[in-house]
């Protein structure tokens, strides 16, 4: 049993919110046991018995929800008003995967071929039994609830591992999913570091559902593969944003500065990288750092974003601008940080993309802008990476920008806005290269969840079996013939 305690303190006030148990491989084993008695009880209840439960845990999170949006303050240093707005998506998606889970889930019939044309055909997606969610601290209620809500809703079970940074945020999950749906534990709990993520992904769970860095997501696609237990892995990002030379410039330079300096640039698609047109470059830098200097961080309720949670990653955050400004980058605003957990924010341009800060993941409130030739130059450029997650276009002319969108190779595109495929339940979420296998939201992440059951039932005997070592000896010769008629001309 563990003995090992790991308090969460806030990085606003220093106070400990709550103290954890680490829990070893033993005690994650009990919890996936449990979790697997508890899965066969909700796969039971149905498609309206689930939806019933999980309406009633959505209705708990909106009467509860500036109780958590204050946790949340006081755990990661967030601002409140930010952590409502995560609320709201967690919100609106479990409310959809809730109500769209047997229209996309449910038996169908699917139509047979010539060669089957007495058989009725149907395919079911069935639940794979325990999931594994392992969460970030960034986001820590919309990110793993893009996994939670969406595999409850499929009729799985689910333990939840939350970032360690994190932890009272999603013990307030597991524990407001308790106190409104009766019945057997399908959603349970277990804390710690990483060793305790690495034990959930040897513990047997039948799919393992990971955010966070790439790094630790090759671990975890590693440790899975012993098993053979697939993985859904959303890993970091090094999103661009491109700016066209007919864009509006006010609201490219607003969302830059939302998508850059909210969180404190910790945001998976967070703006790192701007490319934009040389004849409106200047403009675009000059708009988006009267933004940046009328912003206020720090630990208030009200700040425009709050602390870096991660004492750690302010360093990676000062190596990134040290180095970009080494390389001939330009400050615009903001100056190195100064080893203090509110980092201020910084606005730099014409950096080399051979540079840290254009290459590697920040995760910090900087925010690298290039001058580009055209629209196309800042295409190939956002693609000049091994990440792959999303990417922003804003651009006047809506062909020309739909042409980048396909050709930006990324999981999601917000054309003229930032991220607002995050607002759409329907729309999957996830990325490409190294950001990524796999998808949550939508159809695509309460499929990810399942396991697709085909099913044909005979409905009359055909006059010539093809399928019996008693068939005529040219009955396959003769459908040949007729398969070359229907199909020799390839059309």
């Amino acid at each position: 049993m563990s003995i090992l305690v790991r308090e969460s303190v806030s990085p606003s006030s220093g106070e400990i919110v709550a103290s954890f148990p680490i829990m070893g491989a033993e005690e994650v084993r009990l919890a996936v046991d449990t979790a697997r008695i508890a899965s066969r009880w909700w796969a039971d209840l149905g498609w309206d018995g689930r939806r019933q439960r999980l309406m009633a845990w959505k209705g708990a999170f909106a009467r509860r929800a500036d109780e958590l949006a204050h946790l949340v303050h006081r755990e990661t240093g967030k601002p409140v008003d930010d952590a409502r707005l995560e609320i709201l998506l967690s919100i609106d998606h479990l409310n959809w995967a809730a109500r769209n889970a047997e229209r996309i889930l449910g038996q169908r019939r699917v139509r047979s071929g010539i060669l089957t044309i007495n058989q009725e055909a149907s395919v079911a997606y069935e639940p794979m039994g325990v999931v594994g969610v392992i969460g970030p601290w960034n986001y820590p209620i919309f990110t793993p609830m893009g996994s939670i809500a969406y595999a409850l809703a499929a009729g799985n079970a689910v333990v939840f591992k939350p970032s360690e940074w994190s932890t009272a945020i999603g013990a307030w999950l597991v524990e407001s999913f308790a106190d409104a749906v009766s019945g057997l534990p399908v959603l349970q709990l277990v804390t710690g570091d990483g060793s305790t993520g690495a034990a959930l992904c040897q513990s047997g769970v039948d799919v393992v559902s990971f955010t966070g860095s790439t790094a630790v997501g090759k671990r975890v696609m590693a440790t899975c593969a012993e098993s053979l237990t697939p993985v859904v892995l959303e890993c970091g990002g090094k999103d661009a944003l491109l700016v066209d030379a007919d864009a509006d410039i006010d609201a490219a330079a607003d969302a830059i500065a939302f998508g850059g300096f909210s969180n404190a640039g910790q945001t998976c698609v967070g703006v790192e990288r701007v490319y934009a047109h040389t004849d409106i470059y200047d403009a675009l830098l000059g708009s988006l750092a009267a933004r940046a200097v009328a912003l206020t961080p720090g630990h208030a309720d009200d700040a425009s974003y709050g602390p870096m949670t991660m004492p750690s990653q302010v360093d990676i955050v000062t190596r990134h601008v040290q180095d970009a400004v080494a390389r001939g980058g330009r400050i615009v605003e903001g100056s190195v940080p100064d080893g203090s957990r509110v980092v201020a924010p910084v606005v730099i341009a014409d950096v080399p993309e051979d540079a840290d800060a254009v290459v590697h993941e920040t995760f910090g409130p900087v925010v690298i802008v290039n001058r580009v030739q055209s629209l196309d130059e800042a295409v190939d450029r956002a693609n000049a990476s091994r990440y792959g997650l999303a990417a922003s276009i804003f651009s006047g002319d809506r062909e020309r920008a739909k042409a980048a969108a396909r050709r930006l190779q990324v999981g999601m595109v917000s054309i003229n806005s930032w991220v607002m495929y995050a607002g759409v339940p329907a729309l999957p979420w996830g990325g490409v290269k190294e950001s990524g296998i796999g998808r949550i939201h939508g159809p695509d992440g309460l499929r990810g969840f399942c396991q697709p059951k085909s099913m044909v039932r005979q409905r009359f005997a055909l006059p010539v079996a093809l399928t019996s070592f008693g068939r005529h000896p040219r009955a396959a010769q003769a459908m040949l013939g007729v398969f070359r008629v229907l199909h020799g001309r390839g059309k």
